[in-house]
This record gives C-alpha cells, sequence and structure tokens, in this order.
C-alpha cells in the first residue's frame, strides 16, 4: 500500500458506563466509515473511562470478548480495520489496560497491555502492567502502539522503531492540563523516529478531571496532516508511506546511531 488512510475517532467517554460507551463508539465508527478509511482508531479505555476504582473489576471486559465482539464484528462488516484503543480487560484475574487490533476480517491480529501505568493516578494499584512490546501489520504497512503514558518513555519507541515500523498509534486519554505537553512528544516521536504517528485522545470530563482531545496525525517531518480540537471530533489524513525511504536515506540517523556508547 502506498497511501494510508487514518480516521481518529476522538470519543467522549462516560465514565464508569461500558454499555453507553461501546454503543457510542459504534456510532461514530459507522459515521467514520462515510470518508472510506482504511484505519479506525479509539482512545483509551474507551469501555471505563480511566478509571472507575471502585467496581474496575465488574465493568471490565473479560478476557477481550466484549471489545472483539462489537469492534471486531464492526471491522468485518465494514471490511476496515480497527486499532481499537484499548478496554479495561479481566485476564487471569488480572486487570489489563489492553489494546486490541482488528483487520479486515475482523480478526485480532494484536493485542498490546500498558506497559508504563500511571502512578500519579495510581493506574498501577488497579491494573497490572504488560511485558511485551506490540508490531503488526495493516495492509502491509509496519505498525506498532502504545497507550498514553507509554508516549513518555522514548526508549520505548525507539525499540519499536528499531525493529522496524513505519506508523505508530497512539490511544490516549490525556487530560487538557498537560495537553501541551500531547502534542509536543507525539511530534516529537514522529521526527526522531522517522515514521507517522497518528494519535486519538479523549475529550470530555471524568470527575474532576478534563480530557484534552487534539487528536493529531503527524509525519515523519513533522508536519500534523491533521488536528482535531478538544470537543468530539472525527480527523482523517492520507499518509503516504512512499515519503519514508527518501526521508530515512536524507537525514540516516538509523545508519548514524552508537548503540555501544548509549547506557539506558
Amino acid at each position: 500500500m502506498n497511501s494510508m488512510k487514518i480516521c481518529c475517532l476522538q470519543m467522549d467517554i462516560q465514565f464508569g458506563r461500558p454499555r453507553e460507551n461501546f454503543l457510542h463508539a459504534e456510532e461514530l465508527i459507522r459515521s467514520a466509515m462515510k470518508g472510506s478509511p482504511d484505519v479506525l482508531v479509539l482512545p483509551e479505555t474507551l469501555n471505563t473511562g480511566f478509571f472507575p476504582k471502585e467496581n474496575l473489576t465488574a465493568l471490565s471486559d473479560k478476557e477481550g470478548k466484549e471489545v472483539t465482539a462489537r469492534i471486531g464484528g464492526l471491522a468485518k462488516e465494514y471490511h476496515v480495520n480497527i486499532v481499537a484503543g484499548s478496554v479495561s480487560n479481566v485476564k487471569n484475574s488480572k486487570v489489563f489496560n489492553t489494546a486490541m487490533v482488528f483487520d479486515r476480517s475482523g480478526s485480532c491480529i494484536a493485542d498490546y497491555d500498558k506497559i508504563h501505568l500511571f502512578s500519579p493516578m495510581g493506574e498501577n494499584d488497579f491494573y497490572s502492567h504488560g511485558d511485551h512490546l506490540c508490531r503488526f501489520e495493516l495492509d502491509g504497512v509496519r505498525c506498532g502502539i502504545i497507550i498514553c503514558y507509554d508516549l513518555r518513555f522514548p526508549e520505548l519507541t525507539r525499540t519499536l522503531s528499531i525493529e522496524g515500523i513505519d506508523m505508530m498509534f497512539v490511544v490516549s486519554q490525556w487530560p487538557a492540563a498537560r495537553i501541551f505537553h500531547l502534542q509536543n512528544l507525539v511530534t516529537a516521536r514522529a521526527i526522531e523516529n522517522q515514521m507517522f504517528v497518528a494519535c486519538c485522545n479523549s475529550c470530555g470530563k471524568a470527575g474532576d478531571t478534563v480530557f484534552g482531545g487534539r487528536a493529531s496525525i503527524v509525519d515523519p517531518l513533522g508536519k500534523v496532516l491533521a488536528f482535531a480540537e478538544e470537543n468530539e471530533e472525527i480527523i482523517s489524513a492520507c499518509c503516504d508511506v512512499r515519503i519514508l525511504n527518501d526521508i530515512r536515506n536524507t537525514i540516516p540517523v538509523f545508519r548514524d546511531r552508537r548503540p555501544e556508547i548509549y547506557h539506558i
């Protein structure tokens, strides 16, 4: 594929209301399909919001069954790839912040449990840490995914880029108070790793926390191809992967790395 049309669904997630959230996600997906995208992207913890502490386990998906049935079912129905944000998800009696990726047949081709849990809000007290990176292909394009706080750890993204990805998806519930950080980190990861980055954030409010929106799709030179404001919105952009070789040959950062000197 020479060009991939990415569509980010910046969703207002209702706190602790998984049924309503899944129904709303389905509505947004059906609406977004009018633009004939290749890939749809949803935000972090789209079922529960981030995150109900009192009854998290009861509200969570179980082994990803509901997100597979609902979102995977729509991937098959519309013959579209869907990066299903992430869901609060119970596996082996533990709760994980799990991203799942569905191909055009509705098959789950990748799953990722958030590695870096946001300790300032106690995420690590309620969720279990993931233990693996996630790489996959959509329509022949090499992709990776990270979740929200992961974005602050450049060694994670660099590891994915060295392993060979051309497109990175970031799914998040990033607060408005630090939205400037999200915008700059997304751009930095795109430039330093010479890849496309599609970030789908949430919007709206949960308790006292206001989520900042500002979903974006950024090319490897740092150019913003699509940008949302702070309210619920669907954005899209065509990502021409043919430009990657020229960029990487012009500024050969991967060839010029000195890993024998780095101590991380």
